[in-house]
């Protein structure tokens, strides 16, 4: 991930005009976001901070709606008046925000400081949004390296040194609420970070509830610690006919768009049918 935000930064770095650039990934459920600028990072090492996913200003718009947010300082102030206040006194004449995309998906955004004046004309909008995409395909290439293929799940027999939990669940609303508690107490007392935690707590979330209503069956959560990694697994009694798994095609489709979060906040996720059931497994890096 380094590699990636410190080829980024040196990249979008290049474009005309750009003196400053910033990098933001969401975390812990999408509620705050992983921040990384051009000045912080180096050959060596990327240093990263948190900032809240919800604060005011052109970053966090452009990952919350997926929409880009350009302007001169004296375009953003009326919407962003503590933002624009705060770059007063520096080169920063201009700002572009940026979602980055991936397979339809915003993934994170890039943020770029002019110290030159910018029209943001169609064409030059039309640029930075390629830049996103470009970035964001680049970055969920980065975060799949070395990923175990999908047929790779969580059936497979636990390497010595890891740590395992399991939980069954019943064919009640009610248990899928039982099935986050075990999940959180589960992962603390692994000592996972809260980031970690809540994220794979949001995405077990939609796994059984997704089992729930299209197997209608009850299913069997498990997790697995292993060296840098937390595995969790969730396999429903279902016929294939009624798997857990909607498509992720399919814009409308309530329980897809629970998968398209689960794709975009893990670091690889698969499923599986056979003739008894669905698996559904995703991992996440500790």
């Amino acid at each position: 991930m380094s590699a990636w935000a410190r080829a980024a930064l040196a990249t979008v770095n290049e474009l005309p005009g750009v003196h400053r650039a910033g990098l933001a990934l969401p975390e812990g459920g999408g509620r705050r976001l992983r921040f990384t600028a051009s000045e912080g990072a180096n050959h060596e090492r990327v240093e990263w901070c948190y900032i809240d996913a919800y604060d005011d200003v052109p970053l966090t718009t452009a990952v919350r709606t997926g929409t880009p947010v350009c302007g001169a300082l004296d375009q953003l102030d009326a919407r962003y008046a503590d933002f624009v206040e705060r770059q007063r006194g520096t080169a920063t004449v201009a700002v572009a925000a940026v979602p980055l995309v991936a397979a339809s998906r915003t993934i994170g955004g890039i943020v770029l400081f002019f110290d030159q004046k910018q029209e943001f004309g169609t064409l030059q909008r039309l640029e930075l949004t390629r830049v996103g995409e470009d970035w964001g395909a680049k970055l969920r290439r980065a975060q799949r390296a070395g990923a175990r293929p999908a047929t790779d799940t969580s059936e497979e027999r636990p390497r010595p040194g890891s740590s395992t939990a399991v939980h069954d669940m019943a064919a009640d609303p009610v248990a899928v609420s039982e099935s986050r508690k075990f999940l959180r107490r589960t992962l603390e007392g692994w000592g996972i970070d809260d980031e970690t935690t809540d994220t794979a707590v949001l995405c077990l979330s939609e796994l059984v509830t997704n089992a729930l209503i299209h197997a209608r069956t009850g299913c069997a959560v498990r997790a697995v610690l292993e060296q840098s990694t937390v595995r969790i697994t969730v396999r429903d009694g279902g016929s294939p006919e009624a798997a857990s798994t909607a498509p992720l095609d399919d814009p409308l489709q309530v329980h897809g768009r629970g998968l398209r979060l689960v794709d975009s906040l893990v670091t690889r996720w698969g499923s599986e049918r056979d003739s008894v059931g669905t698996t559904v497994w995703f991992v996440l890096e500790t």
